[in-house]
């Protein structure tokens, strides 16, 4: 599927937040006063609704998700609530919709906006900043993570889409198509000579053992694609994942890679890895040519945000961000060449 387009700078904060306000409405919201908690690829606010409970609603970025793959979405994580897996639950609006537009006040075209329940609980960790588990902890809580991916693919396998169902995909197109899922990396202002020409060598590697790599029913469907630190929430030893909105139908594996990503430079990273895929073994299988593919998978996710950096600095982060976050995913990619 070609990568949807988005603006090259967001709004300012007061402009999306006086259309949050403008949302409450349409659940039945007076007099209320949305809090912005985060702004990067949506606008995402702490609200209560009338019966006193607080929600999460989102002003989603323009252009990025069709009406048919949003409520797609959604319809997905209400599945995965009823078959036990912790998620935020879609709160409808007035009308019985799953989301509503919202005119801009401008003469823009209307935004979606959508609300969520709320869950509690403490995100694994923050980008960047070293985890603050002990062993033994970080143990327990990655197999408590495993086993909720594996149960996530597990309850899927089963399950029928309804009619209409479309989401993008995290497939062969998806990295390497000409309009990757999250943007083409190789116009990357953030590669340096040297490095470039080993980035491009490990993409023709990783094309190859993509093009080679099975894709079936046991190993493919649709996955959450984006279960990095701060989309993993740890609640009295439960295991709560939130932030679907980049979910699409792809390969297991990706997101066994992704929640790995953000760890790689942790102390205890064998630790982690190990806990990661045991406790996804106690819920499915993972075969030898699984457990090969990881390092593929993650240099599939560096790729990834090589292109998401390069389509969104200065927009949404800054160069500097930009210029990190693109070495880190660049030496993923050139340990990945480099690993026979």
């Amino acid at each position: 599927m070609n990568a949807v387009s988005v603006p090259s700078e967001p709004e300012d904060a007061a402009t999306v937040t006086e259309l949050a306000r403008r949302a409450l409405a349409h659940w039945g919201i007076r007099d209320g006063a949305p809090e912005l908690l985060k702004y990067r690829e949506n606008a995402v606010f702490r609200v209560r609704l009338p019966d006193g409970q607080p929600a999460a609603m989102r002003v989603h970025r323009l252009g990025y998700h069709s009406d048919a793959a949003l409520r797609s979405e959604l319809q997905w994580m209400s599945f995965l609530q009823s078959a036990g897996i912790a998620t935020p639950s879609p709160v409808a609006a007035l009308s019985g919709d799953l989301f509503v537009p919202v005119d801009t006040g401008t003469s823009g075209p209307p935004r979606q906006v959508d609300s969520l329940g709320w869950l509690e609980g403490r995100a694994l960790g923050a980008r960047g900043v070293p985890l603050d588990y002990t062993p033994e902890q970080a143990r327990q809580v990655f197999t408590a993570i495993g086993r909720t991916i594996a149960h996530m693919h597990n309850v899927t396998a089963a399950w029928t889409p309804p009619a209409g169902f479309t989401r993008h995909a995290w497939d062969f197109d998806g990295f390497f198509g000409p309009a990757p899922t999250w943007g083409r990396f190789e116009t990357s202002p953030f590669l340096d000579g040297s490095r470039r020409e080993l980035v491009f060598q490990a993409r023709d590697k990783a094309v190859k053992a993509l093009s080679q790599h099975e894709r079936s029913a046991r190993n493919f469907g649709i996955i959450h694609a984006d279960l990095v630190r701060e989309n993993v929430l740890v609640h009295d030893g439960a295991i709560r994942i939130i932030d679907f909105d980049d979910c699409g139908y792809g390969w297991h594996m990706y997101d066994l890679a992704v929640a790995l990503y953000q760890n790689r430079e942790e102390p205890i990273y064998p630790l982690i890895e190990a806990a990661l895929l045991d406790g996804y073994r106690l819920e499915r299988e993972l075969t030898a040519q699984d457990i090969a593919a990881l390092p593929l998978f993650s240099a599939l996710r560096a790729f990834a945000f090589l292109g998401w950096v390069q389509s969104r600095v200065e927009g949404d982060i800054t160069r500097d961000v930009g210029m990190r976050m693109s070495v880190i995913a660049a030496d993923v990619v050139i340990a990945y060449l480099q690993g026979g």
